[in-house]
């Protein structure tokens, strides 16, 4: 099979538009960078899933707790709409869920016997 369009194609010299940073070097895109270049960057705190550092470890595990309820009834509400291996696996994966629930609802009994 014959390939028309040459690999990278060719600039077309009737274009007058330039880019204007055409005559800056670019490192190559297929570089890896070093373990050097990668601790010498930066690190920057993204804060848009940042969990309020304030918050005490009741109010954390209650809404983890109340995560997992809802994890749980989606996973067994899809599993109901399935069949075969497909629903083995979300069942599976709704017994996990709810393992982590009765974990999170015992470090909570712990924090605040009834």
């Amino acid at each position: 099979m014959f390939k028309i369009t040459p690999n990278p194609p060719d600039p077309d010299p009737t274009s007058s538009s330039e880019n204007a940073d055409s005559n800056i070097h670019h490192e190559p895109a297929d570089r890896v960078p070093s373990a050097a270049d990668i601790n010498a960057t930066p690190r920057k705190l993204c804060t848009m899933f940042t969990v309020n550092p304030e918050l005490d470890t009741e109010t954390l595990l209650a809404h983890a707790c109340e995560s997992l309820a809802s994890a749980n009834v989606m996973a067994m509400d899809l599993a109901d709409h399935m069949e075969g291996p497909g629903r083995n696996s979300l069942l599976g994966i709704a017994q996990v869920i709810m393992l982590g629930e009765l974990a999170v609802n015992r470090a909570l009994d712990r924090l605040d016997p009834p």
